[in-house]
């Protein structure tokens, strides 16, 4: 496995962590449905969060954010209402984008809650 897979599996790891800390209950990590993967389905209460993590080395010019392409949501999108559906779940879906930025051997986390809307 090379040092990018590595580091983003670490990254998907921090941010399983984190959400635990936070309340979320982690129902699926790596979730696929056809060409598409959610990195994290997680849940708080009635809100079933579709979490995309995003991990960086801190020489990456580029918003983190912003690296969610418009085809990326539409898997996303697609993935997690097949989720739903084939879970019968009554829930609000929220898209999450975790981004973690590795500074020397120090991580920061940013968790963007509701980071893009479906329509």
């Amino acid at each position: 496995m090379g040092k990018h897979n590595e580091f983003g599996k670490e990254g998907e790891q921090i941010a399983v962590d984190f959400l635990k800390k936070n309340g979320y209950i982690i129902k699926y990590k790596n979730y696929r449905y056809l060409q598409a993967e959610i990195d994290i389905i997680a849940r708080k209460g009635d809100i079933l969060a579709i979490v995309e993590v995003r991990s960086r080395s801190s020489d990456f010019i580029e918003n983190i954010a912003e690296t969610v392409t418009a085809k990326k949501i539409k898997l996303l999108v697609m993935a997690a209402d097949h989720y739903v559906t084939d879970n019968n779940l009554d829930v609000e879906v929220r898209f999450d984008i975790i981004t973690i930025l590795k500074n020397k051997s120090k991580f920061e986390l940013e968790h963007l809650e509701s980071a893009f809307y479906h329509f």
